[in-house]
C-alpha cells in the first residue's frame, strides 16, 4: 500500500506533506506557547496540526522504508549511495519521533488551556513554551537534515 501508485514511489508523493505540516506545527506550537492572548484563536489549528504532522511524518517514514527496500531488492543502490540512504532513513526516524513528541506536548498544552488560556501558573506556561521551542527547533533541524540527505541520495555525485 505504501510502495507505489501508478509506478511512482508513494514516498516521493507524500514527503511533501511532512515538509509542510511539521514546520507549521512547530510554528503554531511556539505561537501557542508564547502568545497567551492568541490561544483561543489558534488552539484548534495547533491541535489539528499536532495530529496531522506526526501522521504525515509516519506515512513518509513508512513509505520511505518501502522505497528503500525496493531499491535494495532491485540492487539499484551503490555502496556509497547505501551509506547516504542509511543516514537518510535514520534522520527520518528521528524526525518522526521528534514530531510525535512535539505533537503530544502541543496537545497537552492545548487541552490544559482550552477553556482558560491563563489556566496554568506562569512558570508552567514558560516551561511548556521552552519545551515547545526546543522540540520545534530540533524537529525542524532533523526535517532539514532528512530532506538534505534524501536530495543528496537522489541528485548528489558520489
Amino acid at each position: 500500500m505504501l510502495d507505489q501508485v501508478n509506478g511512482l514511489p508513494v514516498h516521493v508523493l507524500v514527503l511533501h506533506a511532512a515538509v509542510i505540516f511539521v514546520p507549521l506545527l512547530g510554528l503554531g506550537a511556539i505561537v501557542y506557547g508564547l502568545v497567551v492572548p492568541w490561544r483561543p484563536k489558534v488552539g484548534w489549528a495547533v491541535a489539528l496540526l499536532a495530529v496531522i504532522a506526526p501522521i504525515a511524518a509516519l506515512i513518509t517514514k513508512l513509505s520511505g522504508t518501502e522505497f528503500y527496500n525496493r531499491l535494495l531488492s532491485e540492487e539499484r543502490v551503490s555502496p556509497p549511495g547505501k551509506v547516504i540512504l542509511d543516514g537518510h532513513m535514520e534522520n527520518g526516524t528521528i524526525t518522526f519521533w521528534l514530531t510525535l513528541a512535539l505533537g503530544v506536548v502541543s496537545l497537552i498544552l492545548v487541552a490544559l488551556t482550552a477553556r482558560n488560556p491563563r489556566a496554568l501558573p506562569r512558570v508552567a506556561d514558560l516551561g511548556f513554551a521552552l519545551v515547545l521551542i526546543v522540540l520545534a527547533g530540533v524537529s525542524g533541524y532533523y526535517l532539514y537534515e532528512t530532506g538534505d540527505s534524501g536530495a543528496t541520495a537522489v541528485w548528489g555525485t558520489y
